[in-house]
């Protein structure tokens, strides 16, 4: 294990549905310490199959949603309906009703003018309190991939070309906003990411491994592939 992963908190959960309780929680506890002393909680969501089942726990839970304030890692440049957009899903788990403020990325007007849109939002509320972030099989996090830029010197939020998985054309937090957080949660379910956590623990410079390790507050890892953490003694 390298030493950038060493200071990440590990917890290892057996089922997506634990999984998800677990990342409930820890947003929770995240939103009462914010609130607690600010006021205001603002938290920048993922896309993914275990996010979603954690987004609908969430919406059943007790909180001071007034206070709350949504954001995204990432999102495609597709119509506002359409179910491949993060913001849809988490419409649809009925997480974003109940937040006080919702900022969707307009990434329906494409890559360039949507992310400068949302560039101004993301600026005005870092350092936010929670980012939530998953990892792809090739070890790309929000729509941050291998071999693509992770940063723009001039700006927080950034378009996305010919990523590899489709659609081609998307709009992502840069590498430094994402960083720019009191806590980071990373979200790793499946076999299919089993060979991109090992990548991750054995030092590749992978788009995750490069945006956590550079977080200035506390990085969290929920996963459920234990096979792997064991033989690296985690």
């Amino acid at each position: 294990m390298n030493g950038a992963t060493e200071k990440i908190r590990w917890f290892v959960i057996e089922g997506q549905q634990a999984v998800a309780r677990t990342v409930v929680g820890m947003i929770s506890e995240a939103a009462a310490s914010a609130i607690g002393q600010r006021d205001a909680f603002s938290l920048v969501l993922a896309g993914g199959s275990t996010p979603k089942v954690a987004y609908a726990q969430l919406a059943e839970t007790t909180q001071q949603w007034e206070k709350w304030s949504l954001y995204y890692g990432d999102e495609r440049c597709l119509p506002p309906g359409d179910p491949e957009r993060n913001s849809h899903m988490v419409i649809e788990t009925g997480l974003a009703h109940r937040a006080g403020r919702h900022f969707p990325i307009p990434a329906e007007r494409g890559p360039q003018q949507g992310a400068a849109e949302y560039a101004p939002l993301v600026d005005a509320a870092r350092p936010f309190d929670m980012v939530l972030l998953g990892m792809g099989e090739d070890g790309h996090t929000a729509s941050l991939f291998p071999g693509h830029p992770l940063d723009d010197a001039q700006a927080s939020v950034i378009p996305v070309h010919d990523a590899p998985k489709p659609p081609p054309d998307r709009i992502s937090l840069t590498a430094t906003a994402l960083q720019d957080s009191t806590e980071i949660i990373v979200i790793v379910t499946g076999k299919e990411k089993a060979d991109a956590l090992r990548r991750w623990l054995d030092g590749e410079a992978l788009p995750i491994a490069q945006v956590t390790a550079g977080a200035i507050g506390r990085v969290s890892v929920v996963t459920d592939q234990r096979e792997v953490l064991e033989t690296f003694s985690i």
